[in-house]
């Protein structure tokens, strides 16, 4: 990382930081604090703002898990945040998408696409659902602005809440993978998603 991390277990010399600290584990645990946790430590105001944020769209939409974590995968691919693709690509997994629906969401493109590809793909768990989510991640994430006929494949999919979940998931993604390739959190900017042991 481009900055040490702060002391684990991190240091408090307020209340606030203290009880800033214990919402962090908490939304951690079972699991330790993370190296993003103990890059964002230095400064706890944005760290406790942070944790309420993501812990909102990670825990709290209505999302399904396969759209989230591919959604967040593919923010990772875009931005190459390997750190990030290695905390969710096995979350992916998890949530029903197979190895080659995860080779093809690490494509740069997939313009090429032949019928055998896209017809294992759909087999893998890459549906409509998901295609049309990963088109409107690369246009949030490569373009910002989003084309309309984008927008309606999501809309013809995806509910109104559903559209501003995959956008909020998507933006705050976004700004994860932006934090984490700025400082290099975890070490990964030099490798690749297949660097990455799950």
């Amino acid at each position: 990382m481009r900055i040490p991390y702060v002391p684990n277990p991190p240091p408090t010399s307020t209340e606030e930081e203290a009880a800033i600290l214990s919402r962090i584990a908490a939304r951690r645990a079972p699991r330790p604090l993370q190296p993003l946790d103990l890059a964002l430590l230095h400064s706890p105001p944005v760290a406790d703002g942070w944790n309420a944020f993501l812990g909102a769209v990670r825990t709290r939409t209505l999302l399904s898990p396969r759209l989230r974590e591919l959604a967040i995968c593919r923010v990772a691919v875009c931005n190459a945040a390997w750190y990030e693709w290695a905390h969710h690509a096995p979350l992916a997994a998890a949530a029903g998408l197979g190895p080659r629906a995860l080779e093809l969401v690490k494509r740069e493109r997939w313009d090429a696409l032949g019928d055998e590809e896209k017809s294992a793909a759909e087999d893998d768990g890459l549906g409509p659902r998901e295609w049309a989510v990963l088109r409107y991640t690369d246009e949030m994430t490569r373009v910002v602005r989003v084309a309309d006929h984008t927008f309606a494949a999501l809309r013809a999919v995806c509910d109104e809440r559903e559209v501003v979940e995959v956008t909020a998931t998507v933006a705050a993604y976004n700004c994860v993978s932006r934090f984490l390739v700025a400082l290099d959190v975890g070490e990964r900017n030099a490798t690749g998603p297949d660097d990455v042991q799950h």
